[in-house]
Parts: C-alpha cells; sequence; structure tokens
C-alpha cells in the first residue's frame, strides 16, 4: 500500500459548491403563478359564474413581477435558496385574490388595484436590492444611521391624528403610509450589528445573580442599550398605542440576544420585562384595555344586545369553514366589517379554505422562516447570522401575533399578515426583507459545501 511522507500535507481537496437550482426556482414560480391564477378564476367562477374578465392581464401581471425578479436573482444572486422567491410570490398572489374576492362584497372600495401597484414597487425594490446589494456586509456600517431613522419613523405618526385609535399611519391627502414597517428592518440591521460587535461581554461578562448562576448580568455599558431598547418598546405601546409593533420590536431583540448569546435566561428576562409593560400599559391605557377585554369576552357584546364585534364574526368565520372550508367566494367574512381585508383577511382564508388552507398557508410562513434561519447558520460571519435570523423572525413574529390576535389567542394587534392582508407599507417591507434574505442565503451557499450546514 502506498503511504505519504512523514509530515507532507494532505491532498489538497476540490471545493464543492451547491447546486444553483435556478431551473427549480423558475418551475416553482410557475406553478405558484398559476395557483394565484386558478384562485382568481375560481372566485368569478363562484360569484358570477364566469370566469374574471382581468384574469389573464392578472396572471400576466403576476408572472411578469415573478419573472423579473428571478432575472434579478439569477443574475446577481445565481447560489440563492430556490425556495424563498417562489413562496413570496405564493402568499402576495393568494393576498390579491383574497382582496379581489372581498372587493366584490364592497363595489365602492376596490382595493385590490391599489394592492397590485404596491406589489409592483414592492417587487422593484427587491429587484434593486438584489441587483446593487452586493454584499449584505455592508449594511453593518451603517447600523447607527439606521437606528436613528427607525426612530424618527416611529416618532414622526404621534403628531397625526389616530386611526382606529392608533397612531401608526401618516396620511397626506389620499396618501398614507405605516413607517413603523420599515422601522423594523432598520432595527433589525441594528440589533444585527450591535449584537455581533457584543456577543462576548453579553455572554461572558459581568455578574453572577444570586441564587442564579445561569443568568449573569453585563456590566452597565452594555446593559443600558437592552435597557433602552425595553424603554423603547413600552413607549411606542403608551404613544401610539399600538401593541403590535411594540411586542415585535422587544420579540425581536429577545430572539437576537439569545442567538448572539446562547443563554436561555435571556429569554426568561424578555418575557419578564415584556409581561410586565404590557400589564402595566394594558391596565392604564384605556385603548389598549378595551382590546384585552375584547379578548377576554369576545362574546360580551353579544350577550349585551349589540350583535357580535369584529374578534366574534372572525370566530364564527372559523367555525363555518370546518376542515376544507365553504369555496373561495362562498363565504360571508364580509361582516366582519371595515378591517376584513387587512387585520381580518385571516378568516376570509380559514371560512373559504378551511383547516386544510390555513394550514398550507402557515406552512408557507413556516418554510420561509426555516429558510431564513438556515441561510443564517450556515453564515460564519456573526452579522450576517443575526441578519438573517432576525429578518425570518419579523415573519414569524408578526403571523403569530396576528394570526394569534384573529383566531382569539392574544389580544389584538392591528398588523397586517404577510403578504396577504391589504397595506402597501407592509407588502413593500416584506419584498425587502425576502430579498434581504435571498442576498444573504447566496452567500451562505456560495461557501464551500463542507463549511455549509445543510
Amino acid at each position: 500500500m502506498t503511504g505519504t511522507r512523514a509530515g507532507s500535507a494532505p491532498p489538497a481537496v476540490p471545493a464543492v459548491r451547491v447546486p444553483r437550482r435556478r431551473g427549480t426556482e423558475l418551475a416553482l414560480l410557475i406553478v405558484a403563478v398559476l395557483l394565484s391564477v386558478y384562485g382568481y378564476c375560481d372566485v368569478g367562477l363562484a360569484k358570477n359564474g364566469t370566469v374574471p374578465p382581468g384574469a389573464a392581464g392578472y396572471g400576466a401581471g403576476l408572472g411578469v413581477l415573478a419573472l423579473l425578479a428571478h432575472l434579478a436573482v439569477r443574475l446577481r444572486a445565481p447560489c440563492a435558496d430556490p425556495l424563498l422567491l417562489p413562496i413570496a410570490v405564493l402568499l402576495n398572489g393568494l393576498g390579491l385574490v383574497l382582496i379581489y374576492r372581498l372587493d366584490l362584497e364592497t363595489p365602492n372600495d376596490e382595493a385590490a388595484p391599489a394592492q397590485l401597484i404596491w406589489s409592483t414597487v414592492g417587487v422593484g425594490l427587491f429587484t434593486a436590492a438584489v441587483l446593487f446589494l452586493r454584499d449584505h456586509r455592508v449594511l453593518q456600517r451603517y447600523a447607527y444611521l439606521s437606528v436613528v431613522t427607525a426612530l424618527i419613523l416611529m416618532i414622526v405618526p404621534i403628531f397625526f391624528p389616530a386611526v382606529n385609535g392608533a397612531r401608526i399611519w401618516i396620511r397626506i391627502g389620499g396618501f398614507s403610509i405605516q413607517p413603523g414597517e420599515f422601522a423594523k428592518i432598520l432595527l433589525a440591521v441594528f440589533f444585527a450589528s450591535y449584537l455581533a460587535a457584543n456577543r462576548h461581554a453579553l455572554a461572558y461578562t459581568g455578574r453572577t445573580l444570586w441564587r442564579l448562576r445561569r443568568l449573569q448580568l453585563p456590566t452597565g455599558r452594555v446593559l443600558g442599550p437592552i435597557v433602552a431598547i425595553w424603554l423603547l418598546s413600552v413607549g411606542v405601546l403608551v404613544l401610539e398605542r399600538d401593541l403590535g409593533t411594540s411586542l415585535l420590536f422587544f420579540g425581536l431583540f429577545v430572539i437576537l440576544l439569545y442567538v448572539a448569546t446562547g443563554r436561555l435566561g435571556w429569554i426568561a428576562v424578555g418575557l419578564l420585562l415584556a409581561a410586565l409593560g404590557a400589564f402595566a400599559v394594558g391596565s392604564l391605557e384605556p385603548h389598549v384595555h378595551s382590546r384585552v377585554q375584547d379578548w377576554l369576552h369576545p362574546f360580551a357584546s353579544i350577550d349585551a344586545g349589540d350583535g357580535p364585534n369584529q374578534l366574534a364574526q372572525s370566530l364564527f368565520a372559523f367555525a363555518a369553514g370546518g376542515m376544507l372550508g365553504t369555496g373561495l367566494g362562498l363565504g360571508h367574512s364580509i361582516l366582519i366589517g371595515f378591517a376584513a381585508k387587512s387585520d381580518f383577511i385571516l378568516a376570509t382564508a380559514g371560512e373559504e379554505l378551511g383547516l386544510a388552507g390555513l394550514c398550507a398557508i402557515f406552512l408557507l410562513y413556516a418554510l420561509l422562516v426555516e429558510r431564513g434561519y438556515r441561510a443564517g447558520l450556515a453564515l460564519r460571519d456573526p452579522f450576517g447570522r443575526l441578519l438573517a435570523v432576525g429578518l425570518a423572525s419579523i415573519v414569524a413574529l408578526q403571523v403569530f401575533v396576528i394570526a394569534g390576535g384573529v383566531m382569539g389567542l392574544i389580544p389584538l394587534t392591528g398588523m397586517a399578515m404577510p403578504f396577504l392582508a391589504q397595506g402597501g407599507s407592509s407588502v413593500v417591507t416584506n419584498w425587502i426583507i425576502v430579498a434581504l434574505l435571498i442576498r444573504v442565503s447566496d452567500s451562505a451557499r456560495s461557501q464551500p459545501l463542507g463549511e455549509v450546514a445543510r
């Protein structure tokens, strides 16, 4: 047997790279567009007995947007995860179908055309981000600029009139925007940068609490920003009366803090602080308190003879859907009122697609989040890892907070379901999140196969 000379280096192993799978991505995009067009046609057949006259235009428009996004990924991120873009297109397409279905019940208040325009803007920004952001690590240079911009975006709506009890909108004439949607991405960039730079100090320095050896508090210099973030989340809750944004911001930071340090004690501290803040504001702030009361007693308005409120109507819609649903276009979730196309659009999906359809939608969200986590864990740089986990966690937290509120598991928050619900700011923001995940996954999958966690 031939041996190697003592002290000689082992033979070089050629680098093996991950298959690009852009063809797989294109095939899945075609399926996503066809499913969306089928849903659109199904709604028209159920309501009017004919295929909607705009079905071809809708399919062509969605197909062109998907193709442009695919070409940008193929050109600038050839190793990116092949599932991220098709999932986003399918969720966005399904959202347009559900909004169009509800528009048929409110001919004087059509939202689908505007949602399609915002989706186009979102895909345009997605394409620009994929084409011009060549390395996700560039964002780390702008960490403090990001947090300052995020604070400004969150403060500005305070000076505008409240909408449905919450001050989270900027409305000028017929134009409206929700700045907090964009602030969450900027905060994710700042959190990832700060924790990547201070992860060792958070994990290994500071004092151990008496009898709690597993919980080690860091020094005041490092702990200060953590307390500031908690105060910020409570401040948002008090000034803007926005329970959902507050939970999202603080939950995002606690998740990233755990990922950066690996200490379960931070999860306990985060949950304790969040519970204290939510209890205090929920008891003292009238708007938040009323939402808590509606959550605790969803049928109180019926008992009082005032008819069902929004939450009760939502629960009735889920119950009417059963296992397989009533069919697209055959439900009655429009009875929920003005929020049927935004906050409660999940109730429409539950009634008309049933439990099976809801499970499919939640699986799409879960797969989107899982692919984001996978990309983050495969990266070697701490900032990229935390950024990917943070962006995926934003989607996960939104789905939990919104679905939990609509299903009566937690108090209502007034946030928009990612990609599904009516809301221009929301759909644009989520397309930017997918673009950043595409960029991170391309960096992760470009590494040699032996260095990437599959």
